[in-house]
């Protein structure tokens, strides 16, 4: 395994490859659905950006029993759509 590969691995699923923002918290802390319905589960950071980033997303309403939800969905109000194209 080579050190892109490594530092893939130890990220959540709904780190998009062209973020490279490292996670942060549990990778299995949210679940986002996109437009079709598609899961998509990852860390507090990487499931915001995904939400900001997906026509038609929302939160899996299980997150709404999740303490760390709420942080999700206001960081994702406040980051304009693939955040890590415009440095964010």
């Amino acid at each position: 395994m080579n050190a892109s590969t490594a530092g893939r691995t130890r990220r959540c699923a709904a780190a998009h490859e062209a973020d490279p923002t490292p996670c942060e918290g549990r990778r299995t802390a949210v679940t986002v659905l996109d437009g079709n319905g598609t899961q998509h589960t990852g860390c507090i950071h990487h499931t915001a950006r995904l939400l900001a980033s997906l026509d038609g997303a929302r939160l899996h309403p299980s997150a709404a029993a999740l303490p760390w939800a709420c942080e999700v969905y206001c960081r994702a109000a406040q980051l304009p759509p693939y955040a890590w194209q415009v440095g964010r």
